[in-house]
């Protein structure tokens, strides 16, 4: 199974991986399964590290790299298609880097990890991550 990590689940892995369903953490632990996280993500973990909303052990681009490589999680870049799907998805969902890695999974024919219900909105196959149940996603407003 190919996997596209959401970044805060990414996040929940490193720092508390009690966050994750049990079963999605045996799903991480596979090494027949192959799990990637987008650049998308490094570039939001670089972001809200220079505004003070994260906090790392280490700074972005060492922690992130020795934390992928440590986990057996492969990058994954950030093409052109990619970023002009996201562009072209329903606004559904507001947050750029959530729209780019769900046009990369949709592109890319690979299921995202999230515990993020406004990804239920889109054709995307979601593995869903967290131990509650997903909520139904909130009606966006035109």
């Amino acid at each position: 199974m190919r996997l596209l990590i959401d970044t805060h689940c990414w996040l929940w892995l490193q720092v508390s991986p009690e966050r994750l369903a049990p079963e999605v953490l045996s799903l991480l632990g596979d090494p027949d399964n192959e799990i990637l996280l987008s650049a998308a993500s490094s570039w939001e973990i670089a972001i809200k590290v220079a505004l003070g909303r994260l906090e790392l052990p280490a700074p972005p681009e060492a922690y992130v790299p020795q934390r992928l490589a440590a986990d057996g999680i492969s990058g994954m870049a950030v093409e052109h298609v990619h970023a002009l799907r996201a562009g072209a998805l329903p606004r559904h969902h507001q947050d750029p880097f959530d729209r780019l890695l769900i046009a990369q999974a949709q592109l890319e024919r690979m299921g995202v990890l999230t515990a993020d219900s406004a990804f239920l909105s889109y054709d995307v196959d979601v593995v869903w991550a967290g131990l509650a149940p997903p909520r139904p996603p909130k009606k966006q407003s035109r």
